[in-house]
Parts: structure tokens; sequence; C-alpha cells
């Protein structure tokens, strides 16, 4: 799970395997598999980044090479 920020302040973690896409319209909306869309304060970058560690934590690379 990463954790993200909803534009009111409040932190919750998402399973990035949700995640279907990313739009930054100015704000970054996360629009999910199951269609819903978090709007969250962090940026494109900084999520890209979340999701890429979290993928390392878990070992998932490993079956990508």
């Amino acid at each position: 799970m990463i954790e993200v920020t909803r534009l009111d302040g409040k932190h919750y973690y998402v399973n990035p395997h949700q995640i279907e896409y990313i739009e930054a319209n100015p704000d970054t909306t996360l629009i999910m598999l199951s269609g819903k869309r978090l709007v969250v304060q962090e940026d494109y970058q900084d999520i890209f980044y979340r999701i890429v560690e979290y993928r390392r934590q878990i070992g998932a690379f490993k079956n990508e090479e």
C-alpha cells in the first residue's frame, strides 16, 4: 500500500495494483480499476516513485526481469 493525502489533509493508503491510470489536471487524480476517482495532494512524480518503491519492497520487479 502507498500513502496518499486527500485535499482535506487526511492521509490514507491505496493499493497501487488497483490504480488504472493517473491524471494531472492540475490536481493529481488516481483513477481506480473500480472507476472511483481519488484526488490527492501529491504530484504525479511522487505517486510514481511511491509505486516503484512499493513494488521493490514486495519484490515485484524480480518477476519482470
